[in-house]
């Protein structure tokens, strides 16, 4: 790491370098790059980086706050040349905790004794000192320094680093680890209890919904190829934000989520409301019939509305049209999603933190009303969610940007993965059927895990 950027001192000049690659010998560098490290995937796009030119941390009430002005900052101090395409020029990137009262060093789920969120603040993003995209139109390479040299370094970086991705580093594919046991928090006896209880509290209060979430600690029988798990991910789930997120310190927190909480590009804004859940059918004929109780069920389009409501409420305050589409079901691999795609125009440019803030975390991943859902969720769950179904993205020099929902998503640490799931809870929510609904989403990670 070559600078931390605190908010208050200024920030060195830095530099950034690019090129252009033959896409044919663009190879995946992930597994080559030092920590931090990084990576996305949206569909177009594929990034792997890492290094660390530049590091912002923030904390508390504030901190989205705090990480757009130290972006800002940082941003203004770096010189990018003009002739970067795009697509190439430099972003910053990581994400946030799921509330601000989450803390790195307290025990948390696992077998270790220590937190699995070692290493993970409440906010955390880097300027990667390597960063390969790779898009439809082509691949390039960049590299990042800050300080002292800073333009022989970058340029440094990139003659070294565009030798080795062009060069046949391919590696035999890793197995699988296979996992020895499985252990939750909560069992599934105090699970149907907490659900129990929230049915009650909604049908007796002010509460509408509220999402639980239950953590499953994985023992393995080896370490995880995080990268080549990414790449497993891709495709089982190519409509997936894939992503990776490992600081210089603890696990690797890394997912295949459905969800994408906002994109701003200008002041265009595109989200969606993702609630709603059933499984897949093992025949077209099956599958088509699953589809349809999904789209006739009343439990699960009051869920689904509650939802798209709320991020119309969200929005309303900063844009000056908002545009809901038609809800369709959304397909995965293991299960279906009533979705509604949602787009709006701002009333003012706007930073794509500001979009983030408004938004985190919708009643898909916290509840409504959102303050009585948050402490519901503190009271009941038991484990920090750190991360888990938290704002994960990436931020440019103009203030744009893409942010998913960390859910379907797990952190691995040496032999051991704990992995998260959610569902959300409404007045007539069956205890069985909400534990049936976690078991389905625990399977994108371990299926690539077993």
């Amino acid at each position: 790491m070559e600078r931390t950027v605190d908010g208050q001192a200024s920030v060195e000049p830095g530099a950034v370098r690019s090129c252009a690659l033959d896409s044919t010998v663009a190879n995946s560098l992930l597994q080559s790059l030092n920590k931090p490290r990084f990576a996305w995937a949206d569909g177009s796009t594929v990034i792997e980086a890492g290094g660390a030119a530049g590091t912002i941390c923030a904390a508390g009430p504030k901190r989205f706050q705090q990480v757009r002005e130290q972006a800002r900052t940082l941003f203004e101090a770096v010189d990018v040349p003009q002739e970067i395409p795009r697509e190439a020029r430099p972003r910053l990137y990581g994400g946030f905790s799921f509330t601000d009262r989450h803390s790195s060093t307290d025990n948390q789920v696992g077998s270790r004794g220590d937190s699995i969120w070692e290493g993970f603040p409440t906010a955390w993003f880097t300027l990667p000192a390597i960063q390969l995209t790779v898009t439809k139109e082509g691949s390039w390479l960049t590299t990042a320094a800050i300080g002292q040299n800073a333009d022989q370094r970058a340029t440094d970086r990139l003659d070294n680093w565009r030798e080795m991705v062009s060069s046949d580093n391919t590696a035999e594919n890793p197995e699988s680890p296979g996992v020895k046991t499985q252990s939750y928090a909560p069992p599934r006896e105090d699970w149907q209890r907490e659900i129990a209880e929230a049915t009650t509290k909604i049908r007796n209060g002010r509460l509408r919904k509220v999402v639980l979430a239950q953590a499953m600690t994985a023992e393995l029988g080896g370490s995880v190829a995080v990268d080549e798990l990414l790449s497993r991910l891709g495709q089982s789930y190519p409509d997936c934000f894939r992503f990776l997120v490992e600081p210089s310190t603890g696990g690797a927190f890394f997912g295949a989520t459905p969800e994408r909480l906002v994109s701003v590009d200008g002041t265009a804004v595109e989200t969606e409301a993702l609630a709603g859940t059933i499984g897949r059918g093992e025949t077209p004929t099956e599958d088509e019939w699953l589809a349809t109780q999904l789209l006739e069920s009343a439990k699960n389009n009051h869920e689904h509305e509650i939802v798209v409501d709320a991020v119309h409420d969200q929005l309303e305050p900063l844009t000056a049209s908002i545009r809901t589409g038609e809800k369709t079901i959304r397909k995965l691999a293991n299960v279906q999603h009533l979705q509604t795609p949602i787009e709006a125009t701002l009333s003012e440019s706007r930073h794509v933190l500001d979009l983030v803030e408004a938004l985190h975390p919708t009643p898909a991943v916290g509840g409504l009303p959102p303050d009585l859902a948050l402490q519901t969720i503190r009271e009941t769950e038991v484990f920090d969610r750190g991360w888990y179904a938290a704002p994960v993205g990436w931020i440019d020099g103009e203030g744009n940007g893409t942010f998913a929902v960390a859910i379907r998503s797990a952190i691995a640490r040496d032999r051991q993965a704990t992995l998260f799931a959610g569902a959300g809870i409404v007045a007539d929510s069956d205890p069985d059927e909400e534990w049936d609904e976690l078991q389905l989403k625990y399977r994108p990670i371990l299926d690539e895990l077993v």
